[in-house]
């Protein structure tokens, strides 16, 4: 299978002309003074569909012949290519059937939907919707979209890449998101043809730390399978790097770091509380190894922002993970005695401190507790770290026993 040149990134440029968005790149002061020089976002959660997705897909669905696109196209996704595909599918008059796992989130569904495509669930994996998509392919001679592995959608995804450079010329370093290695390997393919001063743009990957395939695969010098982990980033949670994005990315990409579920909820909440971006988990990937390994990126920096589709459910359960980790979010369980006015007093404890109580269960009886305690589960919303000790460190002087949960 031969590579993918920049000549096929700048063509799929054109063939992109008028569909998709050219995303902004917005300058990120917080970011900035973090690393010490300057950080942009490319924000692709602004882009057709919400994501990147779009860009390969159209391209792959372009290029197929007049015959090829009347007997439709068929994917499987959790739901970003999904709607790319679907996009895609319906810019081009081709039918569409999206394979989507069980409990794919009710947002992505919907909009895959009113794209125009018809979608069906095989089971709880992406792998079964993978396997599925295959079968209808070859049983109904539809064609498969692949998500990443395609040099036709290598070439979409790298656009991404050209636009960066034209409006960056001196970018020092590109940092994106990497589940399959799509994105990666087309803004890789970008930028190692495009001419730059003092030699190509060193591109990072990023993955999540319990789904990251690409580590072990570039150690073993082979795409290595795992099975990946729980992890809030789905949008990147793929279990192996495809032949073609593996030798892109282990021949054009710097290097691949990981990030925690803590750096991702901390990007996600700094995202949209300071640059204004909704994003999903997988797309603030970027940001949180902007974050969790500073040190590492010379500016200036572009970090892609991959995407922007995340249940509201999600986000108020990320958010609140974030805030959590930044020590703005303190939940605790307080002993107390069991006696009228008990819970008054606490509560006016915490008002003192400027703490905003968010939500309180009162349990009087429990095997755990004695006959004269009670027991209050607290959620506080705090100022910060220093906040959060101040809190506990005056509860404790008042002799109330405390356990953070």
């Amino acid at each position: 299978m031969a590579l993918v040149s920049v000549d096929e990134v700048r063509a799929a440029r054109e063939l992109l002309h008028d569909v998709i968005v050219e995303t902004p790149l917005l300058h990120s002061r917080v970011l900035s003074e973090m690393l010490g020089g300057p950080v942009l976002l490319k924000c692709e959660n602004l882009q057709r569909t919400g994501s990147f997705k779009a860009r390969g897909a159209y391209v792959r669905i372009a290029r197929l012949t007049e015959d090829e696109r009347a007997r439709g196209v068929v994917a499987a996704s959790a739901g970003n290519h999904a709607q790319g595909v679907a996009l895609a599918a319906s810019l081009l008059g081709c039918k569409a059937t999206v394979f989507m796992p069980e409990g794919a989130p009710l947002p992505k569904v919907a909009a895959t939907r009113s794209y125009g495509a018809e979608v069906l669930f095989p089971g709880p994996s992406v792998d079964e919707c993978l396997i599925a998509a295959r079968e209808y392919a070859d049983r109904q001679g539809a064609v498969l979209v692949h998500p990443f592995d395609h040099p036709d959608v290598i070439a979409g995804q790298g656009t991404i890449g050209l636009e960066i450079l034209e409006k960056c010329p001196d970018v020092r370093t590109i940092v994106t998101p990497v589940g399959g290695g799509g994105l990666a390997a087309g803004i890789a393919v970008a930028a190692a043809g495009a001419p730059h001063a003092g030699g190509g743009v060193p591109i990072v990957g990023v993955q999540a730390k319990r789904a990251a395939a690409f580590p072990p695969s570039l150690a073993a010098g082979h795409p290595v399978h795992i099975r990946p982990g729980p992890t809030m980033a789905d949008g990147i949670a793929v279990g192996s790097p495809g032949e073609l994005t593996y030798a892109l990315v282990s021949e054009l990409v710097d290097t691949v770091v990981t990030v925690t579920e803590e750096s991702i909820s901390q990007a996600l909440l700094l995202c949209l509380e300071r640059a204004k971006q909704v994003v999903e988990p997988a797309g603030a990937a970027a940001v949180a190894a902007l974050l969790e390994h500073a040190h590492a990126f010379e500016p200036p920096v572009v970090a892609v922002l991959s995407g922007g589709n995340i249940d509201p459910l999600l986000l108020s359960k990320v958010l609140r993970h974030g805030l959590a980790g930044a020590g703005r979010y303190l939940v605790v369980r307080c002993r107390l005695a069991d006696r009228p006015g008990a819970l008054v007093i606490l509560l006016r404890e915490l008002a003192e401190l400027g703490v905003n109580v968010l939500d309180v269960m009162h349990e009087r009886v429990a095997a755990r507790l004695h006959m004269e305690e009670a027991e209050v589960l607290l959620q506080l919303e705090t100022r910060g770290p220093d906040h959060c000790d101040e809190v506990l460190g005056r509860l404790r002087s008042k002799g109330y026993t405390l356990e953070l949960s």
